[in-house]
């Protein structure tokens, strides 16, 4: 059962993210980036109060990913990363993205915090940072 709404083309959209943000890190790493995604969309908190739509979180601005300003983005998605992208959208977590809102890549150690958020840890080049329960509730 999705725990958000999705047709056909917004899981190849959320595919095509997860893979332009973190093909490097694998399927785990894409697979984090889809958790991002997704407790975007389920937040409704803090910077995601009017996203309600895959294609709302992706191409949000300011305040969204990197990923659609690049043209790699918008290569056709592929079937193991649309496969990635549908257990994301299942509710399929893992940590340290199971309740994040954020990542990005260093250059060196991942912050304690970054914008008052707290560091949940490191995949690879990335490092998350999750809102408190009572921040963003429904991300819990």
């Amino acid at each position: 059962m999705p725990v958000v709404k999705a047709n056909s083309e917004d899981i190849k959209m959320l595919a095509r993210l997860m893979r332009a943000e973190a093909e490097e890190d694998g399927e785990p790493g894409m697979l984090m980036v889809g958790n991002v995604g997704v407790n975007r969309i389920l937040g409704d908190c803090l910077d995601f109060n009017s996203i309600r739509s895959i294609p709302d979180m992706v191409f949000q601005s300011p305040g969204g990913f990197e990923a659609p300003q690049k043209g790699y983005f918008y290569q056709a998605a592929r079937e193991k990363d649309i496969r990635l992208a549908e257990r994301a959208i299942r509710g399929e977590r893992r940590w340290p993205a199971s309740n994040a809102l954020w990542f990005f890549r260093p250059v060196g150690e991942c912050p304690a915090t970054w914008y008052n958020q707290q560091n949940t840890g490191r995949y690879k080049a990335h490092c998350f940072f999750t809102p408190t329960p009572s921040d963003c509730p429904t991300v819990y």
